[in-house]
Order: structure tokens, then C-alpha cells, then sequence
């Protein structure tokens, strides 16, 4: 019998680390962490993560177990990027097939993804005052969806081709979006192996 686990989606904000708290006492008096966002109870874990200066969709879970198989099996990840620059076709063709990025020391070569050109700007939360958008330069949205997940990924990937990405945020993991939550609001999930993993 499965014990009951609890999971959730949250809308994590820029500036907040993907973990719930630090033992490091330095970092505590410095940094924000989602246990401010709620009670999670005892044994929440992020399923992946969002780096510091990234916001948006992020799960989380009790179930060291489902928390492996999500990270293991290729769900899509879908982010929106807003970048440097009007990007052109040959950028996002490069994209699409696979960009060579620094990882851990290595070079790697990404994945085949589905890039789009956003030709409305999504409705966001308004950007952090720390982001730097410049008014008299032109910017693109961009959706980047992946399989796979490197430390600060797209952020690489759009450097690689010239177009350093501004703002970005994870929309879609699966079939699980952003779209009903505010920035920083917590959702109970009803997912887990005892209801299929329906993601």
C-alpha cells in the first residue's frame, strides 16, 4: 500500500532559491527560501529546480520516489524567454537541432527542442527591478521546450547563439502550467503513482 504523500505546484518568484531553507547561516540572513511561501509539511522536496534570477513553475513533493521518476523521464519543460535582441530564423534553427553549452566543466551538446517566436507578450507578473530591460533596445519572447534540464540550460542556449536571455520563466511541466496561479501561490497536486503519475 502507498503511504499518502502531499505534492504541489507553486509559482516561484524571482530572487527565491529552490529550496525551503538553508543550513547555511549566512545564506539564511541573505537569501528568501519557499518555506515562506507556506506550511509545507515535513519531507517537501522541489522536483527539480529554478535557478535564483528564474521564476515560475515549480513542483514539489514528499515522494523522494516520484520526485526521481520525474526527473528521469523526459516530461517536456516549457519556458518562456525573454531575450536580448530581435532573434533571427538561423538562431532559432540552431536552437531547435542542438547548441553546444559549457556544463560542469564540459562542453554539451543540447538536445533537439521545439523553439517558437512569442508573438504577443505572455501575461506575466511584472518583471523584478532588478532585471535589466532596456526600453530602447528590441527584446523577443521566445517558448523553449526541453526534455532535459542543465544547470541554467536555456539561459545557455540563447547566450550560445547571441541573444542572452533577460527574464525567464518555467511555464509547463507536462500537462501542469502557471496559468491559474500568482506569483508566489502554492497549489495542492493530485499526482503520484497512486493516481498514475498524471503529469
Amino acid at each position: 500500500m502507498q503511504p499518502n504523500h502531499a505534492h504541489f505546484k507553486i509559482y516561484k518568484p524571482f530572487g527565491m532559491l529552490s529550496q525551503l531553507s538553508s543550513k547555511d547561516k549566512h545564506q539564511l540572513r541573505k537569501k528568501r527560501f519557499l518555506s515562506e511561501l507556506y506550511d509545507f509539511p515535513k519531507g517537501t522536496m522541489p522536483i527539480g529546480r529554478l535557478d535564483e534570477k528564474s521564476e515560475g513553475l515549480l513542483l514539489l513533493t514528499t515522494d523522494g520516489k516520484l520526485s526521481d521518476h520525474i526527473n528521469r523521464s523526459g516530461i517536456e519543460k516549457e519556458y518562456y524567454a525573454q531575450i536580448n535582441g530581435a532573434i533571427t530564423d538561423e538562431a532559432i534553427h540552431k536552437l531547435q537541432n542542438g547548441i553546444v553549452i559549457g556544463f560542469s566543466g564540459k562542453k554539451y551538446k543540447t538536445k533537439p527542442c521545439v523553439v517558437t517566436r512569442v508573438s504577443h507578450p505572455p501575461e506575466l507578473p511584472e518583471p523584478n527591478n532588478s532585471i535589466r530591460l532596456d526600453k530602447h533596445r528590441p527584446s523577443t519572447w521566445i517558448s523553449i521546450t526541453i526534455k532535459e534540464g542543465k544547470f541554467r540550460q536555456v539561459r545557455k542556449m540563447t547566450s550560445a547563439v547571441g541573444y542572452p536571455t533577460l527574464r525567464l520563466v518555467r511555464i509547463r511541466i507536462g500537462r501542469i502550467s502557471i496559468f491559474d496561479l500568482d506569483e508566489g501561490e502554492v497549489k495542492p497536486l493530485d499526482i503520484g503513482f497512486e493516481n498514475g503519475v498524471s503529469i
